[in-house]
């Protein structure tokens, strides 16, 4: 569900993160910033300096462990889902 209003801080940074994978477009909308991608790139960095991310996209937040591991011929090797580890 998206926001109702912007979030700030360590829940905009939280937001972004968990919809970084859908893209900005997806991320700035549930972050409560509707079609404002310029407003929600800035107060992403802003908060991410705040907590001494170093991002320069928005895939940057998405953690090693969350992205699936590409093997040889364009295999996906990871869970089918969350509670299949």
């Amino acid at each position: 569900m998206a926001s109702p209003t912007p979030l700030q801080g360590t829940e905009l940074v939280d937001c972004a993160r968990a919809n970084a994978k859908q893209g900005i477009e997806a991320a700035a909308h549930q972050c409560g910033y509707g079609d404002d991608l310029n407003r929600f790139s800035r107060e992403l960095k802003q908060a991410c300096e705040q907590m001494n991310l170093q991002v320069k996209e928005l895939t940057d937040l998405v953690t090693d462990q969350e992205m699936p591991l590409q093997l040889g011929e364009g295999e996906v090797v990871a869970p089918d889902s969350a509670s299949q580890l």
